[in-house]
């Protein structure tokens, strides 16, 4: 359980350094005090601009991959592991995403941990970026809610991770797949709470699909 109990603090150590609040004080600003409050890619984009959106996306993606992968292949280095590199991969990576949604350095205020779970996905189960990829895209085109399309992207891994991994898939990462899924829906649980209540803001930029208005909502009525 010792290599267990080390994978988790080096995936939630790795978590906790947030790219967004990281780039925020080499500029002088707190992104957590900017638009929607929230230190992710998103809000970073509305808020401060792509070049610093970017950044934060690629720290983000970034330290889940790490965790995902250069952590477990340290632990193996170790004598006397006995647990699998999956196994280890697992905790390090729901460990770099809690980590990222409560970072340790940063008052446990974080973002929602998308970035830092595309990230681990990408290390652990390759096979589930495409359709992860592909719901999100659909789903920002089709509503424009950028919420609504994390929250789906992250179901998806879970047939995914199944339907098209490996014949004898380690359950490590079936637990990872229900894992992550839970957590994105958790810390989106606002964005749900809104889209409910039609205040949810919408990235229309990016949505091609839109309801066409009726003769009595147009300007001439």
């Amino acid at each position: 359980m010792t290599e267990l109990f080390l994978a988790a603090v080096a995936g939630y150590l790795l978590g906790s350094i947030s790219g967004s609040l990281l780039l925020g004080r080499l500029r002088g600003v707190d992104i957590r005090q900017l638009g929607s409050g929230n230190a992710g890619g998103t809000n970073a984009l509305r808020t401060v601009g792509w070049k610093f959106a970017l950044g934060v996306v690629l720290i983000d993606v970034g330290k889940g991959a790490v965790a995902a992968g250069l952590v477990p292949l340290a632990l193996l280095g170790l004598p006397l592991t006995v647990i699998d590199f999956h196994t280890l991969a697992a905790t390090a990576s729901l460990a770099a995403v809690l980590g990222h949604v409560w970072p340790l350095y940063f008052r446990f205020r974080g973002g929602k941990g998308a970035g830092t779970a595309v990230g681990a996905v990408a290390v652990v189960a390759p096979w589930c970026l495409a359709p992860l990829l592909l719901v999100w895209v659909i789903t920002i085109v089709g509503t424009g809610y950028v919420g609504l399309a994390t929250i789906l992207a992250g179901l998806s891994i879970v047939p995914a991770m199944w339907l098209l991994g490996p014949e004898e898939l380690p359950p490590a990462l079936g637990a990872l797949a229900i894992a992550l899924a839970i957590v994105l829906v958790y810390t989106h649980r606002d964005n749900l709470s809104r889209m409910r209540s039609g205040s949810e803001n919408r990235f229309e930029k990016a949505r091609l699909v839109r309801r066409r208005r009726k003769p009595e909502e147009s300007d001439e009525s």
